[in-house]
């Protein structure tokens, strides 16, 4: 295909794709090295930063352009159709915000996210109100702003930043069910581990050294190149950078060597998605992550469906004994699977287990919409926190700390991505069933550490294809079928009734 104005759209988007790095990167340094002392100017360089990007959308006669592009002969399902496609839905996202209301979002965000450090470690959400108030008072405004340009209501403008197409009225639906699902289910399984022997926590210390040496082995064996990327500690773990710089944090406890692990598997899941997207569209619309429910699946794929599998930890456990220097019934086999397939009720998303997770999701979501929506206040957050933690959990958090202060994502501004989270643990056993008919090795080579026949079919067929298709078309392709709820629930009946 040949046409100048394609071509000038091009490069205008790779200039905002190293401006996005640019940016990742800075978020990486502000949440892992960078002084306290500092944040005001990194919030000056993270706003100007957005702001530039938000004017190559916005004044490079970007419309003109793809109007021109959209009449020139384009063939059918061709990366090129995709791309154009892809960029006429973030030119619909920039223009619908005024630029001193990014330049805004941007400095309350990064000002909040700071605070929110110091006001989660000591407990103090009154500390930590007024920041919040101001991003959620500018978030209200682009998702209006968002609403009225995309014809969306608030909250699915601001959802579609995160996973494109996707509406909360198929969400609700779906968070209704498995709501339904999960208490009686939950029930069965506590009853059922009663009839178990009885877990034996593994007793620590163990040293952060052992720990970091042990996921980096791991890390190493599902197939992520240290040449490319690096892991590193943060409040809350996570994966940033560029896919040629993959940025992975994790944070450690010396008493609980299985939390960080978990933690860094997760984020290596999502690292080699970013590893595997398809170079020749770097820096492309069409070359990035489909959306954050795919990316999420990606994620937890390789931490709840493979490393709590039998077959993995019958590989890990042995270099478990070996790094950790202990060899005993809390590191053998049975005993390990007992510990990453316990199922408890607890406060901390994070940490939760497989079965109880979703219901830390349906919270939050039904909270975040609740906020935008104006139905919610943030002075009442807390007690909304604790009684929808109670109705979901039986169980309430006995401080903020371990309630509405403890996760990054509303400080930060991303209201509307934690549906994401749940979708993708449903994506995720519906690709790793899909695999296991497939090649019916995968398991048994995982049982001897080898990872590459699961990886090569990701990234086949889902990391390479960036976002060529949308969501459901590529599990469609790669299932048979759109997202079906009931092959996780049928997943989670397997693992933890048997």
């Amino acid at each position: 295909m040949s046409s100048k104005s394609y071509k000038s759209l091009v490069e205008k988007f790779h200039r905002i794709g190293v401006i996005g790095d640019a940016i990742a990167f800075l978020h990486w340094d502000q949440a892992t090295m960078m002084p306290e002392g500092s944040a005001s100017q990194r919030a000056e360089q993270l706003a100007t930063l957005s702001v530039l990007r938000h004017e190559i959308l916005t004044k490079n006669n970007i419309d003109e352009l793809l109007d021109k592009s959209s009449n020139i002969n384009i063939e059918k399902n061709s990366w090129e159709l995709a791309n154009l496609r892809e960029m006429k839905r973030i030119y619909a996202h920039a223009t619908a915000l005024p630029t001193d209301l990014v330049d805004a979002q941007s400095r309350a965000n990064a000002r909040c996210e700071m605070e929110w450090r110091g006001a989660r470690n000591d407990d103090d959400y009154e500390r930590l109100l007024p920041y919040l108030e101001e991003v959620l008072k500018l978030c209200r405004e682009v998702a209006f702003a968002k609403s009225e340009a995309l014809g969306l209501s608030p909250y699915d403008a601001l959802l579609d930043q995160y996973e494109p197409g996707a509406k909360s009225k198929n969400i609700d639906f779906i968070f209704s069910e498995h709501a339904n699902f999960l208490p009686n289910f939950l029930q069965e399984v506590m009853e059922y581990q009663r009839t178990l022997p009885d877990l034996v926590i593994p007793k620590g210390p163990f040293k952060i050294e052992s720990q970091m040496g042990l996921g980096k082995k791991f890390m190493a064996a599902i197939g992520f190149d240290f040449d490319r990327g690096r892991l590193d500690v943060s409040h809350h773990p996570f994966c940033g950078g560029g896919s040629e710089d993959i940025r992975i944090t994790t944070r450690y406890d010396i008493d609980d060597f299985s939390s960080s692990l978990m933690g860094i598997m997760h984020e290596t899941g999502h690292a080699m998605y970013e590893m595997g997207l398809p170079k020749a569209w770097r820096y492309q619309p069409v070359g990035a992550p489909l959306g954050m429910a795919i990316h999420e699946s990606q994620s937890l794929l390789i931490e709840m469906q493979v490393c709590r599998s039998r077959s993995f930890l019958n590989y890990a456990g042995p270099l478990m004994q070996e790094f950790f220097g202990v060899n005993n019934n809390e590191l053998g086999i049975e005993n390990l699977y007992r510990l990453y397939t316990h199922v408890e009720p607890g406060f901390i998303r994070v940490d939760a287990d497989e079965v109880t997770y979703p219901a830390h999701i349906i919270l939050r979501y039904r909270l975040e919409r609740a906020l935008i929506s104006g139905d919610l206040s943030l002075p009442d957050l807390p007690t909304a926190w604790n009684d929808g933690m109670q109705k979901l959990l039986d169980i309430e958090p006995p401080n903020n700390r371990l309630g509405c202060l403890q996760d990054i994502h509303w400080p930060s501004g991303d209201f509307g991505y934690f549906p994401t989270y749940t979708l993708g643990a449903m994506i995720a056993a519906q690709l790793y069933y899909a695999a296991k008919l497939d090649i019916s090795s995968i398991e048994s080579e995982i049982e001897e550490g080898k990872f590459s026949t699961l990886m090569t079919w990701l990234n086949k067929n889902i990391h390479s294809h960036g976002s060529r298709f949308s969501a459901d078309q590529l599990l469609n392709t790669v299932t048979g079928s759109s997202l079906d709820p009931a092959i996780f629930q049928s997943h989670l009946k397997n693992r933890y009734l048997n």
